[in-house]
Parts: C-alpha cells; structure tokens; sequence
C-alpha cells in the first residue's frame, strides 16, 4: 500500500506525526518519576519493577522492524490508525490494573501499538517532504518533540502521581489517542494498494523480538544469578540461538525484514548505531536521575518532575535548531559527535553528586549539557538514517532507527538497574552515571569513525523492501549533492 499523494497536507501530517510520536516516546518515561508510588501500591519488588520500564521499551524495539514493513506494504494511514486503537486500548488497561503483572502486559501491549505507530509517523513525514532543507526541518521539529518528550514524561509524571494518583500517567494516553484516531481518520487520505503481494517476515519479526527479550533478561537477572551461573549462561546461550536464527531467516527470506542493502550502507549503520547509544544514554539517564532525587535527595514527585525542565527546554531548542540550521552547515557526524560528546560530560558531572546535593549547583549542569547534547543528536541520527532512502523503503528505514533507539534505550536501563543492584547506597548511583558516561563517549566515538569524512553516493547501496526479479539490477539510492551528512 501507499499513501496518496495528491491528499497530502504537509502541515497537518506534521503535526499528526509530532503529536503520535510525542505520545509514543512520553510513555517510555512517563513512569519513571510514579514507580516509587507503583511499588508501593501493587507491592513490586525492586527487580520486579524495572520490567514495568522495560517491558514497554522491549516490544517497541521488538516490533518497530515489523511495524515499518508493514507501514511499506500495507499502507502507512492504516498502520498508523491500528497501532493508536491498540496503543490506547493498552494504556486504559494499565490504569485500571490491580497487580504487577497485568500492568507489566498493558506495557508491553503498548509497546506493541508504539511499534506501529512510530514508524508510520516517520515514514509519513519522509514521503510528504522532500529531501534536503524542507526535509531537514520537517525532521528537527520531529526530532524536537522525540528528544524532549522523555523529559516531559517525567514532569507529567510528578505533577500526576502527586495529583490524581499514578494511574493517571497511563489514562490520561486514552482521550489523546481517541482523539488523534479521529483527526488522522478526517485529514490523512486513504492508503491505496500496490501491485505487487504484501509480503511479512513473520518469523523473522518473531525470532529477533524474542532473542532480544532473552538478552535483556539476562542483563538484569546477572547481578542476582551470578554472570558465570548456569541459568545466566542458559539466557545468554537461548538469545544467541534466536539472534543468530533471525540472521538465517533473513538470508533466506524472499522479502527479509532487513534486507542486506541495509547492512552494507555505511551511512545507514552509523546513523543508526549513534542513535542506539544516543538513547541508551539518554533513557537511562532519565531512569537513574528520577530515582536519585526521590530515593536518596528526598525530592517529592513534582519537584522530580520539574527538576527536568532545564533538560526538557534545552532538548527542544537544541533539535530545532540543528534540524533547520545546523545539519546543513556542519553535517550530521559533527553534531552527532559533539551531542553524544556534550552528554558524557554532562553525566560524568553527576558521578560526584553528593547526599545533600543542591540543584543549582550538582544537578542543574548535567541536566542542561545532557538536554542540548540529546537535542542536537536526536534530528541528527534520524536525518541521517533517511537520507537517500526511497519511499517504499521509507516504513523499514524509520523502523530501523526507531528500533535502535529502543533497544538502546531498553539495553541501557537494563545495565544501570543491574549496576543499582550490584551496589549499595549513592556509590551504586555514582558508579551507574559513570557506566552511561562512557556509553555516551562510546556513541561519540562511533559517529567520529562511523560516517564517511566525505560523501560517495554511488557506493552506497540502495534499501529497496520491493521484491525483485532474479535479473533486475539493484541501483544505487542518488543522494542531492547538497546533503552533507557524512561530513
């Protein structure tokens, strides 16, 4: 399927998209700051708790792949509008549910309908804008809303649990989806079919989502189990075997969920790896810094909540500005460099924060050099990832960069939950902010040696989701002489 054309409303998709993705990633965080309520409401041990984070994090990175193929082959409009009716059906029943475990299968439930709707929403704006400058600031205002909507969470989060209770960061995603179902129903044409078959890598969807559900699993439960145990090894061992099946089924399949084109994109693996390290900092930054100021500095809800908004207001800034600006005049490894760069230093700040630390002075630096470090690398690695991409292999490439964000994000609360456990007291704090520390560092020095230092667009091959004939010719993706993103 594919979206017609000649319906488009540049700035209504805009918005739409915005909005969606703004709810999409708000519910990553949203539960940071309303754990301590959750737990002590429902009874949740401390490992328990992370799966209610988790989970939601997993089936989005999961599924994102699947979702993007789907956006390709069966219509953008109507992957969009299945992922809000499952996403807000999901977040009613979080609210309503009485014990860990149902509230941890809402959030994985909802992390299903995000998969759906984040990249329908990117693949929308790809296809509406063309590449280059409009493009560029269609994707920094995205890019904006991505990047600030984390923190956002957070003080939605405090102002919520202290008012009307905790389940209400979860009801309050049901008038909103309810209502963008309805403006995306009205205002986006209806997909039309292509001809040819819509083809889905099922198996392929299944295999990598359970590998990567295995892997994460065995990241938390090492510190408890022991990491040379026999139940840990047995984890790690199962989440191989599925990973490594998943890699079979796509050498295989007719119509791979990723297909080997992507693989061999140079530009395409950097961007994408820069934003898996991007959030895994990013997410676990929030996660970690939430629980710092309500368990060891005392602060109440609210107060954690508005705490972020130094780190909120910068992030906005920081994307606008480098999607209209600063891509074009720098390009995207150098502000994907320097934000991945900006945000070490920023989190490193906090390895010495003290017991009775004061915002303006302990917390208050790291909290604005993380908000423009994510700021300029949020457009930055989406810009990047869909630079040179086709539309009918737009759903897979905004798949593909919503899915490393994800994962990151959830493989980076993993290892600061597993470091928390490990030790006691602010030194297990201390020792969690150095361990996001360098992998930020480590996102920074992926993006320096990752991008090409000069453009070549005719060696980078093409991401073409289409079935092919056995003779048909496999072009190179044209990039405008003006794109400078592998500065």
């Amino acid at each position: 399927m594919s979206f017609v054309r000649r319906a488009i409303r540049p700035g209504v998709i805009l918005a739409l998209s915005c909005a969606a993705q703004f709810m999409v990633v708000l519910d990553i965080a949203i539960v940071n700051v309303a754990l301590p309520s959750i737990q002590r409401d429902l009874g949740v041990s401390q490992s328990t708790l992370q799966w209610v984070v988790i989970a939601y994090g997993l089936l989005l990175g999961g599924f994102l792949l699947f979702g993007g193929r789907m956006a390709d082959l069966l219509g953008r409009r109507r992957i969009f509008l299945t992922g809000l009716g499952v996403f807000s059906a999901a977040s009613l029943l979080a609210g309503v549910a009485q014990s860990a475990g149902l509230l941890i299968t809402a959030r994985g439930l909802q992390g299903f309908g995000a998969a759906l709707v984040a990249p329908a929403a990117l693949s929308l704006l790809a296809v509406t804008f063309p590449e280059g400058q409009e493009r560029n600031r269609a994707l920094g205002i995205f890019g904006a809303v991505a990047g600030t909507s984390a923190s956002v969470g957070v003080i939605a989060s405090g102002l919520l649990t202290d008012g009307p209770g905790w389940r209400w960061v979860f009801f309050i995603n049901v008038p909103i989806g309810v209502l963008l179902i309805g403006l995306v129903a009205v205002f986006l044409a209806a997909d039309r079919p292509e001809r040819r078959p819509a083809k889905l890598d099922i198996s392929g969807a299944t295999t990598v989502t359970g590998g990567l559900l295995l892997l994460v699993y065995a990241l938390n439960r090492g510190a408890d189990y022991g990491w040379t145990s026999a139940t840990t090894l047995v984890l790690f061992a199962a989440a191989a075997a599925l990973l490594a099946a998943f890699v079979r089924i796509e050498a295989r399949s007719p119509a791979p969920l990723v297909p080997a084109a992507a693989l061999r994109n140079r530009t395409l693996v950097a961007a994408n790896l820069s934003a898996f390290f991007t959030f895994s900092a990013m997410f676990s930054f929030i996660f970690l810094g939430s629980l710092l100021m309500q368990q060891v500095l005392g602060y109440s809800p609210t107060k954690t909540g508005l705490s972020w908004l130094a780190t909120s207001a910068t992030a906005f800034v920081a994307s606008a500005v480098a999607g209209a600006r600063l891509v074009a005049a720098v390009g995207v490894r150098r502000l994907l460099v320097t934000g991945l760069s900006l945000l070490a230093v920023g989190v490193l700040w906090l390895t010495r924060v003290p017991a009775d630390a004061n915002y303006i002075s302990d917390l208050l630096p790291a909290f604005l050099l993380a908000g423009i470090g994510v700021g300029l690398c949020a457009p930055s690695a989406q810009i990047g990832a869909l630079s040179g991409v086709s539309d009918s292999a737009s759903g897979l490439a905004s798949g593909l960069v919503e899915t490393m964000r994800e994962i990151g994000g959830a493989a980076g609360v993993a290892a600061v939950s597993t470091v928390l456990v490990s030790r006691t007291g602010l030194n297990g704090f201390h020792a969690a902010f150095a361990v996001i520390s360098i992998t930020a560092a480590l996102g920074a020095l992926t993006a320096a040696t990752g991008f090409q230092h000069a453009a070549r667009p005719a060696e980078q091959p093409a991401l073409d989701t289409q079935p092919r004939a056995a003779d048909e010719p496999l072009l190179p993706i044209p990039v405008p002489a003006d794109q400078h993103y592998e500065r």
